[in-house]
C-alpha cells in the first residue's frame, strides 16, 4: 500500500443473476492520491462483476505489470487479466496472451477510449470483453461513496441495480468490440 493511500471499506451483498454469483464480502480498498474516486468505484465494480473464486486487487499504481483486478487460480496462474479505464493496446495484448480471459471496465466514453486501438496488434481482440456504463452512473455513485460503505449489487438481464449507502442508481452494462 503506498503512502498517503485512503482506504475505503465496503461490505458488499452481491446478486449476479446473469452468472448465478451470489455472494457477501467486505473490500479494503486503498485508494492512492493518483486515483479518483471514479476509477476505484470503476474497479470496485469491476471486482464485483467478476466476482469469483480468485480474484484479487492487484499492487495498484506501483505494480506495471499487472491489470487493477486479477483472478489466479490455485497454482498462482493469472487466468483473468481485468483492466479498469483506457488501457493501451500494448497492455491489452500482454494480458491476453498471459490470460485465458480479458476483460476491461471504463468509466470513461468508450468510443474514445477504443479509438487508439484501431489498427493496433491485440492478442485474440475479439474475446476481450469490453464493457460500460451508462453516462452519469458512475458519478453517482461516488457522490454516495464514503469511507465507510455498505453496497447491495444486483445484476439481472445485463442491467445493474447499485445501492450504495442508501443511495440506489442503476444503469445497462454496455458491451463494446475491441476490434
Amino acid at each position: 500500500m503506498a503512502t498517503g493511500s485512503t482506504i475505503h471499506t465496503f461490505t458488499v451483498q452481491l446478486a449476479d443473476v446473469d452468472r448465478g454469483v451470489y455472494d457477501d464480502f467486505t473490500l479494503r480498498v486503498a485508494r492512492h492520491p493518483s486515483e479518483t474516486d471514479l476509477y476505484m468505484m470503476t474497479r470496485v465494480l469491476a471486482y464485483c462483476l467478476e466476482f469469483e473464486e480468485g480474484v484479487a486487487f492487484s499492487e495498484g499504481v506501483s505494480s506495471t505489470n499487472e491489470p487493477a483486478v486479477l483472478v489466479r487460480d490455485l497454482t498462482g496462474t493469472i487466468t483473468a487479466w481485468i483492466e479498469i479505464g483506457a488501457p493501451d493496446a500494448a497492455r491489452l495484448h500482454y494480458g491476453s496472451k498471459l490470460a485465458d480471459r480479458v476483460a476491461i471496465y471504463t468509466h470513461r466514453d468508450p468510443v474514445k477510449v477504443a479509438a487508439p486501438w484501431a489498427g493496433k496488434k491485440i492478442h485474440n481482440a475479439s474475446e476481450i470483453v469490453f464493457r460500460s456504463f451508462d453516462p452519469g452512473f458512475i458519478e453517482d455513485a461516488v457522490a454516495a461513496l464514503e469511507r465507510r460503505n455498505a453496497v447491495t449489487l444486483s445484476v439481472t438481464e445485463g442491467q445493474l441495480y447499485l445501492e450504495l449507502n442508501g443511495t440506489t442508481v442503476s444503469s445497462a452494462l454496455h458491451s463494446h468490440d475491441v476490434e
